[in-house]
């Protein structure tokens, strides 16, 4: 999985850290607010925002990452609806990007949905110049 640019935060001063771990102490109820509109996060994300607040609640330095996620060829092949032996073509000829773990490859989710988004954007075109032909 590849690292993409951590951000590190130092932790708190004392009495922001007690006042957030007193905020914290009993509730794991997180309302975001982004440009003044109430958003409720999914489980997984609140999880990671308490547990985030809840370090620097304890006064710790916190780095906050993401992760890329890498798929095997079977995994990229299904989700593209395409055999693993196609898939593995393309990586192959460069047409989609890939990277070694040892002798396995592994392709970027990200690198996926940009390839099937290309591929409905030339099926549009074809269909559009299709009913063009035919007028």
């Amino acid at each position: 999985m590849a690292l993409i640019a951590p951000r590190v935060t130092p932790g708190l001063p004392a009495d922001d850290a007690r006042n957030l771990a007193r905020s914290l102490q009993d509730s794991n109820d997180i309302t975001v607010f982004v440009d003044g509109t109430v958003h409720r996060l999914p489980d997984e994300a609140r999880d990671a925002v308490v547990d985030l607040l809840g370090r620097l609640g304890r006064g710790e330095a916190v780095t906050v990452s993401s992760v890329e996620e890498m798929l095997t060829t079977s995994r990229a092949a299904e989700l593209a609806g395409i055999s693993h032996t196609y898939l593995r073509n393309m990586t192959d000829r460069g047409e989609i990007p890939v990277e070694y773990r040892g002798t396995h490859r592994r392709i970027r989710l990200a690198d996926i949905m940009a390839w099937l988004e290309t591929q409905k954007r030339k099926q549009a075109e074809a269909a559009t110049g299709d009913d063009a032909a035919t007028d």
